[in-house]
């Protein structure tokens, strides 16, 4: 994989992971302050704030994806040394 290929899909992965991470920290938020709704059945009842807090957790997920995807594409592979059927020289004292 080229140094391009894995730089696009780092971003890539950055703007969809960034829009999952608000959508789902703007919903946490609303569920720990008591503001979040949710409608189940036609009826509308407030959303617990463990689910606010489970939302902010997934959240964080979302942020570190992208960190961790960018760590592994980006990083610099190590050289492979070529391998050779001769035998190594003796060393001198």
């Amino acid at each position: 994989m080229t140094k391009n290929t894995s730089m696009i899909i780092t971003v890539v992965l950055a703007l969809l992971c960034s829009c999952c991470s608000l959508f789902t920290c703007i919903m946490g938020f609303g569920g720990i302050t008591g503001n979040g709704t949710y409608t189940v059945g036609g009826a509308e009842q407030p959303m617990p704030p463990v689910a606010g807090y489970g939302l902010l957790c997934v959240s964080i997920i979302f942020i570190l994806v992208p960190i961790i995807a960018g760590f592994f594409l980006l990083r610099k592979k190590p050289e492979t040394m070529p391998i050779s059927d001769e035998p190594t020289p003796p060393t001198s004292l």
